[in-house]
Order: C-alpha cells, then sequence, then structure tokens
C-alpha cells in the first residue's frame, strides 16, 4: 500500500534539488559570521512554576520548546533538550533543566523534524498520565516507541483535554526523519483555548461588563485566560491570514530564525520581517519571538534575527511592549481577561 504523502497549502514545494545544497554550501564558505552574542539565561522561578495553578504563563526553554501553563495544565511545545543537533553543538542551555520541569500533562508536537522532536526528551518529560498530541501521520510511529495516550490532529480539528481546547492549524513546511518517510506525517502550529468560553469570538463587551472568575456573569461574559497561538516551524503564507480570521488569538509565539541564505530557506522558515507580517496576520495583540539562537540550523545569527526584528517592529509603528524578547528560563506572565 502507498504511503500518504501530505502538502501544503496551494501544494507550495520546499523540495531543494542537489546543485541547490552545494550552492549553499559554497555560499556558507565565503561567509564570516559573528557568533559572540549568545541568548542569556535568566535563573528561572522554579517555585512559581511548580505551585502556579491558576495564571497563564509561558516560560522560554529554548528554540521552539516551550513550558506553558494553562488553565491548571502543564503543556511543553515541540520538547527538545538535546545538548547537539547533527553536528552543530547547542548555543545556549535550556532555560529549565529537564528534571526540574513540573509534571506535564500535554506534550505538542508541530511535525517530525529531529529540531522540533526528541525522543530522549519526550521519554523524560513523559508520564502515564500525560497526552501526547502530534500531527497525523505521527500517531503509530509515536505507539511503537512506547507511549500510549497519543492524539493525532488534522488541519483545523480541535480536541479538548481538561479545559482547554487545542485546534491544530496549518503551516507551510514539511517532515523528514529518514531518507524515505518525507512528508508521510503532517506539520502544523496549535491554537490553545479555554474550553466553553460564552460568546463568539472577537464579539465587543458591553463597556459596563462585570465579570466574574470561572463562571458566567449576568452579562454573559467571564474572566477568560488568554488564547495562545504556538506557531510551530513554517514559512510564509496566506494560512496565517486564515487562521486570524478562524481564531481570536491574544498570544503568539511566532518563529524569526533559520532564513538564511533567504533564496533556499523561504518555503520553510519566515525571516523576521515576514515573522511581523504573520503576526499581524494572526491577529495577535503580543508576540513572543523563538526559533532562534538554539542551534546552527541555517546562516543566520541570534543577533541578525534580533536587530532585524527590531528594525522592522519600528517601520511598521508596532507598539515595542506588544513584542516580547524573552531570555532562557524567563516566563512571561498574562493576566485574564473579560470576554
Amino acid at each position: 500500500m502507498p504511503k500518504i504523502r501530505y502538502n501544503n497549502i496551494d501544494n507550495v514545494s520546499t523540495d531543494k534539488t542537489l546543485k541547490q545544497f552545494r550552492q549553499w554550501r559554497d555560499e556558507r564558505r565565503q561567509k564570516k559570521k559573528d557568533y559572540s552574542y549568545v541568548i542569556p539565561n535568566l535563573t528561572p522561578d522554579l517555585q512559581y512554576l511548580h505551585s502556579n495553578r491558576h495564571e497563564t504563563s509561558v516560560t522560554w526553554i529554548g528554540h521552539a520548546t516551550f513550558f506553558i501553563q494553562y488553565e491548571g495544565m502543564n503543556i511543553i511545545t515541540d520538547p527538545v533538550w538535546a545538548k547537539r543537533m547533527g553536528f552543530n553543538k547547542r548555543l545556549g542551555e535550556p532555560g529549565v533543566p529537564i528534571h526540574e520541569i513540573p509534571p506535564i500533562d500535554v506534550i505538542l508536537i508541530s511535525h517530525s523534524h529531529y529540531d522540533h522532536m526528541h525522543f530522549a526528551s519526550i521519554r523524560k518529560l513523559y508520564r502515564a498520565d500525560t497526552t501526547i498530541i502530534v500531527p497525523i501521520g505521527l500517531g503509530r510511529k509515536m505507539i511503537n516507541k512506547g507511549f500510549r495516550s497519543v492524539i493525532e490532529m488534522q488541519w483545523w480539528e480541535a480536541h479538548s483535554i481538561g479545559n482547554v481546547k487545542f485546534s491544530f492549524v496549518p503551516t507551510q513546511h514539511w517532515t523528514r526523519r529518514t531518507p524515505f518517510d518525507t512528508n508521510t506525517s503532517h506539520w502544523g502550529g496549535f491554537v490553545m483555548e479555554p474550553v466553553l468560553q460564552d460568546r463568539p469570538p472577537k464579539e465587543p463587551l458591553p463597556e459596563d461588563t462585570q465579570c466574574e472568575i470561572g463562571a458566567a456573569s449576568e452579562s454573559g461574559s467571564r474572566l477568560l485566560p488568554p488564547n495562545l497561538y504556538f506557531a510551530g516551524d513554517s514559512g510564509y503564507f496566506q494560512g496565517f491570514k486564515l487562521i486570524g480570521e478562524r481564531f481570536n488569538i491574544h498570544l503568539a509565539l511566532m518563529p524569526i530564525g533559520a532564513y538564511e541564505p533567504e533564496w533556499f530557506m523561504t518555503s520553510q522558515h519566515v525571516n523576521p520581517e515576514e515573522a511581523l507580517q504573520a503576526f499581524q496576520d494572526v491577529q495577535a495583540e503580543t508576540m513572543i519571538p523563538m526559533h532562534y539562537g538554539t542551534f546552527k540550523l541555517a546562516d543566520d545569527t541570534a543577533r541578525e534575527a534580533l536587530d532585524r526584528m527590531e528594525t522592522e517592529r519600528k517601520r511598521l509603528g508596532i507598539a515595542e511592549e506588544r513584542i516580547q524578547v524573552l531570555k532562557y528560563g524567563e516566563t512571561f506572565k498574562i493576566q485574564p481577561e473579560c470576554r
């Protein structure tokens, strides 16, 4: 039986020829890069992370790995504590040592690339009551690896666990772990929302609304946590606008790195300017950049990515506080709002 091969929206291809790989290799030899800037580590507030049960918090571990506390659940995105990625040594220490991470309820996997799905890390985090959510095509692999509670999701599908609704949304990317499994599993991002929201997305509330925590008030609104969007790994595409139309996103975790050379990477990785455009497309209130400065996956540096993002932020007139640049181990806390 032939294997199913998954595609991007509009069938955009990310395939590259051997000639293009050689061209990139030759260009890289001629570049001189300054890697002296290393993303700093902040001592994590472990007491808070282990005791927090109500507040929404997002802690950056590194690359696309975040420890998220949401609606009483502990969630990890794309867990990678690996010290190396191929021949490249990790550039900074993980923000929280893996043995210090509180018990995990849900692990989200955006796609199967090694810098987003590291089995040794997953094994250390996994417990009998942990649920792993993966794109369609990855479920059998996870079960064969010994993980029992596994949920496969297709684009736009939603699944609720506890008080959280997880929606799997499109990205523009690809997958491969061996020479024989290219695009045999899908790729995407995740939107997290509280279960049983009382009002349709984006419906304005009356100015005099009074909210109650955890229950509907007379006005039909509640004090709810923000909706979170973890963008996974993606080139710039029309799907960001579709996501913004379908969801009311408050916080977007958006990749900004691994984009150089752009003629090679553009179909699979956004550059910093495209990341800010995607942030505007999904209509989020706040953005946390990720997917830069942890591994040498391409020719850009962390300093270059941050500088380009800052230049574009100023050009677009985006308020400085709307872009939250975290250190490894730093926790961003978000208060609930009346909706």
